[in-house]
């Protein structure tokens, strides 16, 4: 039979893959006739081979003609000038469907009228027969109308391409076959190089990129239409399936990872790799994304992470996609390609080397490449194994001379504050700030309790990536841990501007931190894991002195208490009755802890669950106290005026009605972190307030207005 022309469909971005296909299966004139149309000329086996080797097509049309058509009559005539009787049989059934794309003939429904009518008036004519039934096998004609061109084309393939045969049951949101063969196709990785795909659900990626690199025809085990044809030979078929087996490599030398957090995922996607006789090559394994680490080298990561319906809110979303970075930034000399609808540079901070626009399903995405190093070549190896990872660049984090002359800074600024405060646990000072943001390009705090440290992170600099902050964070808790003698699982990270509560980098101890801690001679439970802040404010050391001096024999009320150390204070000094209150029953239940681990209990010491404001207005004017700690929680200091005022006017009241609980003569030690406090002489009238922060601020703590603390008396 003579060759004829066929068109490979392809979802709209893969054009090029589709083409590269082509050519390399023997089709050097495979071109692009349209959007997602690649034309080339093909015999009755180059049919065949398309259809069972192509991976990121669609299916396989077989052309039958193209024309101009304005009109419904030219349709007819020019559909009818057609060799129909060459492709379908009297009893062939050939259902006609339809588009139409800035054409003069718009409705599809009568496009598709005409041309099942002019083929009808063909067949009969070219078979000498009065009847078609129909009964036989399927050519499914399509009409496709494109700016006055018609096109007309019988599907070759039947269930789409990307129906391999495997996949038994997709799972949530699953990737089309082909597009997973695209991606693996489109990144660097080949058989001698690791592959991770760590989010692998139902296990497409792994599966695809087994059957590219054993060399597997991926439609060997699936029927097609065409092969009920009379037309194509069914020799070809045989043949071309025989060829293809003969092709098969063997197992791939290192197998491919596939993991995921849910255990069906998993199980689905073993038995779908067992369907599609490729086990033995991939290990599929649980394991949330954030455990993801591997001792391979120059690997490639390709994944199609969820784009949200598997996280309860965008904050849980953006927390995987922050999380990346972090991730990544371990495995130095990997490659890393992710395709999803999130802007994934943004999140990042990091642009990636290609990027290509592409469709899962109807959700537009983008395909993010980010190139690590190339592999050594062998003659090389040697060589490269020596060379320190330190000189190569990866596709996330790294360290430039810059940073490595930062970590020298602030390690001779550790040594030197660590010498000036060695004598401080002597004198009963074990918990004190011994890093607090003092070069302005290592904006950290570092704080020393006992025989742990923490770590606080603040604003990443505008030219620095997650990553790359990362790898910094890293290296000064490196050396911080290495100068003050202190393990590295003793030390805790957390960041104050990426995210709320506790943000651990990879050097950093995952597990959770609670234990006892001892100032002035009491004790208290903090924690260094679970909270942004650890359960004693080490700002206030000087100002809880204060309260115990001023405490003997006096009512104590405690409010916006969090873990009650003031109250304990007060209650060490010789406090007749401490009242402690706070909205939150983990803080109070703290409180409890506390006070229990200072042999502190008693009726006298009431704990009450409370809004403070709410606390105050309900008790007044039942109750007296003689002394008040109020130290209410942050503010921003990027408020807007209006909330500003109205901070300050809060503030004002809450101190004005506390102070009608007290007698003349009461004392009231109010402080705050919001730095544009004022007081609002309206509803303090008759109170006298001094600004006591000079003497409240430790001296282990650079910034003086760290917070500000007035003793008011009533």
């Amino acid at each position: 039979m003579d060759g004829f022309q066929l068109i490979a469909t392809t979802t709209a971005g893969l054009e090029a893959c589709t083409r590269r296909e082509l050519q390399d299966m023997g089709f050097p004139d495979a071109k692009v006739y349209s959007p997602g149309r690649i034309l080339f000329d093909a015999g009755p086996a180059g049919l065949v081979r398309a259809n069972l080797w192509l991976r990121t097509a669609d299916r396989v049309l077989l052309v039958i003609g193209s024309f101009d058509a304005r009109d419904f009559g030219e349709l007819f005539d020019r559909t009818y000038a057609l060799p129909w009787p060459r492709w379908i049989p009297v009893d062939g059934k050939f259902p006609v469907c339809g588009r139409s794309y800035k054409s003069q003939l718009s409705s599809v429904p009568a496009c598709q009228k005409i041309v099942k009518k002019a083929i009808v008036e063909k067949l009969r004519s070219g078979h000498g027969a009065s009847e078609l039934p129909e009964t036989g096998a399927t050519y499914t004609v399509e009409i496709a109308m494109r700016e006055n061109a018609a096109l007309l084309t019988v599907d070759t393939t039947g269930p789409g391409l990307n129906k391999r045969g495997y996949r038994a049951a997709a799972g949530p949101a699953p990737i089309k076959e082909t597009l997973a063969a695209a991606m693996v196709q489109l990144s660097f990785w080949n058989p001698d190089r690791q592959m991770i795909d760590p989010f692998c659900g139902s296990g497409t990626i792994p599966i695809e990129a087994v059957l590219i690199g054993r060399n597997i025809a991926p439609g060997l085990n699936r029927p097609f239409v065409a092969e009920e044809w009379d037309a194509i030979p069914h020799g070809c078929w045989k043949t071309e399936r025989d060829n293809a087996r003969d092709l098969i490599k063997p197992a791939l030398p290192l197998k491919i990872i596939g993991t995921d957090i849910e255990q069906k995922a998993i199980a689905l996607a073993g038995h779908h790799a067992e369907l599609a006789g490729v086990g033995d090559d991939i290990h599929f394994q649980r394991k949330p994304f954030d455990q993801l680490a591997t001792s391979h080298e120059y690997g490639c990561l390709i994944c199609n992470p969820p784009y949200g319906k598997r996280f309860e809110s965008s904050s849980d979303i953006l927390a995987m996609y922050r999380s990346m970075a972090d991730v990544f930034r371990t495995l130095k000399t990997w490659s890393f390609y992710v395709i999803t609808s999130v802007d994934l540079e943004q999140i990042l901070g990091q642009s990636a080397d290609r990027r290509r626009k592409l469709y899962n399903g109807q959700i537009e995405c983008t395909y993010y490449q980010f190139h690590g190093p190339r592999p050594p070549k062998a003659s090389s190896l040697q060589e490269n194994s020596a060379q320190s990872h330190e000189t190569i660049a990866p596709a996330f984090g790294g360290l430039n001379e810059k940073v490595l002359r930062q970590a020298e800074v602030f390690a001779d600024r550790l040594r030197k504050m660590a010498r000036h405060r060695r004598r401080w646990p002597g004198r009963g000072i074990s918990c004190y700030r011994i890093y607090n943001r003092d070069i302005p390009e290592i904006p950290i705090t570092v704080d020393i309790y006992e025989d742990r440290l923490h770590i606080a992170e603040y604003d990443r600099p505008n030219d620095r990536t997650m990553a790359e902050q990362g790898d910094w964070l890293d290296m000064l808790v490196t050396s911080a841990g290495e100068v003050l003698g202190i393990p590295q699982e003793k030390i805790y990270l957390k960041s104050r501007q990426r995210q709320r509560g506790n943000h651990q980098y990879g050097k950093v101890s995952q597990t959770r931190n609670v234990f006892m801690v001892h100032e002035g001679g009491l004790t208290f439970e903090v924690n260094l894991s679970d909270y942004l802040d650890t359960g004693i404010f080490l700002d206030h050391r000087n100002t809880r002195e204060m309260v115990r001096k001023e405490s003997a024999g006096k009512r104590m009320l405690n409010l916006f208490a969090y873990t009650g150390a003031f109250s304990v204070y007060a209650a060490d000094g010789k406090a007749i009755s401490t009242t402690t209150v706070d909205l939150s029953k983990t803080y109070l239940d703290w409180a409890k802890r506390n006070f229990s681990a200072n042999g502190f209990e008693g009726p006298q010491h009431r704990f009450a669950q409370s809004d403070a404001v709410a606390f105050v207005h309900s008790h007044a004017p039942a109750e007296h106290y003689d002394i008040a700690v109020i130290d209410p929680p942050t503010f921003s200091s990027s408020k807007r005026t209006e909330d500003v005022f109205d901070v300050q006017r809060d503030y004002s009241r809450l101190l004005n009605a506390t102070a009608k609980l007290m007698p003349r003569g009461g004392v009231i030690y109010f402080s705050t972190n919001f730095r544009r406090f004022k007081f609002d002489p309206d509803t303090l009238a008759g109170l006298a307030a001094h600004e006591i922060s000079n003497q409240t601020v430790p001296e282990d703590f650079r910034n003086k207005r760290i917070h500000r603390c007035w003793r008011i008396t009533v």
